[in-house]
């Protein structure tokens, strides 16, 4: 105010007209961001954020949704650095088309719908490069709100908390069905099935193809046989969130099963892959939405409506991250190596998952830790409440979502008994 009569002053010094009112606007313009409030923090990123602000050092992080080696360090897949190195000094730094990298799109169909796929061979499947598996789901998203606008869609219960965000923030509106029992720690199969039935004719379901986040819950081949067949007499559509392909049980083939089936029986799906968890390649943001259509003309149609979106959203992906994934699978050498090594971390966070339920029988534990070994992929839900979640932070610096997910990735043979003694100090008594 006082700069608005200073100037006021000089200008009726000089003859001229006074500004009134608001100054030009600049009360206005104050005023812009009042109502702003800060974001709630991310249930997740939180979690780490806390972790690198507690001095001890005992602490432990099982709650962030990274691969670490056995000493707890970040891993670069030595398939990755072969790849790097023939990637250095390259020429190429264009844009790539609003679809991305054409060749990533197809050697990344081919781990999804399978080497020798009809329908890849027939182009019947729209599909582009996204931004990971994130970028893929919104995509989606945003294609079901603009192509089909009345429909809704189905989310388990629980699920990864991201997923509700991209729905709600593309106005599709949101019904959960039942997934996980929390009595049996496993699967709530029948309730699922109920769930399925009783929602109307022709509507959207979000699965999760294998190594369910949070609970590592995953369907039986026969279970995914049965849920199949009453999509199909249901006329539901599947979309298909796969972020850990190969990760699961460590058999890329193995861990598309539940798509397989459902290709088997003849639905037309979706699918979001990503390369964050199985190449390690969590910060290059590299991933492919797909969607199976009837034929090729559709397929042309569909995609080019998927780059339609993308346009105003970020025009196009990234190429770095396509190129080391297709550096990789195109080379029968690298794409070998990087099987083994995505073997290696699924068997490690298996390993942990016997150790850490062994350490806490042989504490005498009075709950079953059966759980632990039967659930599948980077993720274990432990049963632990959140008022124990916060005891294991606030007496023992052990950091995790307070829905009691673990992240197996986190675990290794120099923590894992700390942790199992952790566990069993606050759950002894419940």
């Amino acid at each position: 105010m006082a700069l608005a009569m200073m100037i006021r002053n000089a200008a009726s010094k000089r003859g001229m007209t006074p500004i009134s009112g608001d100054f030009g606007g600049l009360r206005s313009m104050s005023s812009w961001w009042k109502s702003v409030e800060p974001a709630p923090k991310d249930p997740i990123l939180g979690v780490t954020e806390a972790f690198l602000a507690d001095p001890s050092p005992e602490k432990v992080n099982v709650g962030v949704g990274a691969y670490r080696d056995d000493n707890g360090k970040p891993v670069v897949l030595e398939c990755v650095r072969e790849a790097e190195k023939r990637l250095a000094g390259s020429t190429f730094m264009e844009y790539l088309p609003m679809g991305g990298s054409a060749k990533m799109v197809d050697l990344t169909l081919k781990l999804a719908y399978g080497d020798n796929s009809e329908f890849i061979k027939d182009k019947r499947i729209a599909a582009v490069q996204t931004l990971s598996g994130t970028g893929a789901c919104r995509l989606f998203a945003d294609f079901q709100k603009r192509f089909s606008p009345g429909s809704q869609i189905y989310i388990p219960v629980p699920t990864w908390s991201n997923h509700h965000n991209i729905w709600k923030d593309a106005q599709v509106p949101q019904k959960t069905y039942h997934y996980y029992h929390p009595e049996t720690k496993g699967l709530d199969f029948s309730a699922l099935m109920d769930d399925v039935k009783n929602a109307p004719e022709g509507s959207f379901f979000l699965l999760h193809a294998c190594a369910h986040n949070p609970t590592g819950v995953d369907p039986t081949e026969e279970q995914w046989r049965e849920i199949s067949q009453l999509f199909k007499a249901k006329k539901h559509f599947a979309f298909f969130d796969m972020a850990y392909q190969g990760f699961a049980s460590g058999d890329p083939a193995r861990d598309a099963k539940s798509i397989r089936i459902f290709l088997e029986d003849g639905h037309h799906i979706g699918i979001s892959q990503s390369y964050a968890k199985n190449m390690g390649l969590y910060g290059q943001r590299v991933g492919c939405l797909s969607v199976l259509c009837e034929d090729p003309k559709q397929a042309v149609a569909v995609k080019s409506q998927l780059q339609q979106l993308a346009r105003p959203m970020y025009s196009n992906p990234p190429l770095h991250g396509a190129q080391l994934v297709s550096t990789i699978l195109e080379d029968p050498e690298l794409k070998s190596l990087w099987l083994k090594e995505v073997k290696v971390m699924a068997d490690r966070i298996i390993g942990m998952r016997t150790t850490l339920r062994e350490s806490l029988e042989k504490l005498g534990s009075p709950l079953s830790w059966e759980h632990v070994t039967k659930q599948i992929g980077m993720f274990c839900y432990s049963g632990l409440t959140p008022e124990q979640v916060d005891r294991l932070t606030s007496e023992y610096h052990i950091y995790m979502t307070r829905n009691g997910r673990i992240s197996m990735a986190g675990v290794t043979t120099g923590n894992v008994g700390y942790l199992a003694n952790a566990i069993h100090e606050v759950t002894k008594s419940s």
